[in-house]
């Protein structure tokens, strides 16, 4: 296995562990699988950022979050959410209004442009979403699921 990936990245050298092979091999998966999204979504004007806070906020509902929530429930990091939501804003997918009780707190909420972008997305969503994963029966799938939610309990 670790030859296979070795070949793939032209290292010439023996990784120097399995755990070390493991850990490229993650993030190489990753990249891959996530470019491949960024692909898929680019004609449709978004990034796989956006993309996540538009299901985040979808999965909310009416009354929406504010955006230490939104950050907490993103699957990546990222460092400026206001910036992110700031351009979402600008492009009319998502409305940001201030409490009228506690002024520190802004909700965030998706607008009717969102909801039908993520509409008119979701089947091409579920198909990439798919694709990486064809040749893997649900069997395979779930111990995926459960060896790499392991491998994050001890990150």
């Amino acid at each position: 296995m670790s030859l296979e990936l070795s070949q793939e990245i032209k290292q010439k050298a023996p990784f120097s562990s399995l755990e070390h092979a493991a850990q490229i091999s993650i993030i190489r998966t990753s990249s891959r699988i996530v470019d491949a999204f960024e692909q898929m979504l680019k004609p449709h004007g978004i990034t796989a950022t956006q993309f996540n806070v538009l299901r985040i906020l979808r999965g909310a509902g009416e009354e929406g979050l504010c955006r230490y929530e939104i950050a907490e429930r993103m699957v990546t990091r990222m460092p400026d959410v206001t910036r992110l939501l700031d351009r979402m804003e600008e492009s009319g997918y998502i409305v940001r209004e201030r409490s009228t009780e506690d002024r520190r707190m802004v909700q965030t909420t998706l607008t009717e442009t969102g909801r039908r972008l993520l509409a008119k997305i979701d089947d091409e969503v579920a198909a990439e979403q798919q694709r990486p994963f064809r040749t893997l029966n649900p069997e395979q799938l779930e111990t995926l699921i459960a060896l790499l939610s392991q491998v994050r309990q001890n990150t």
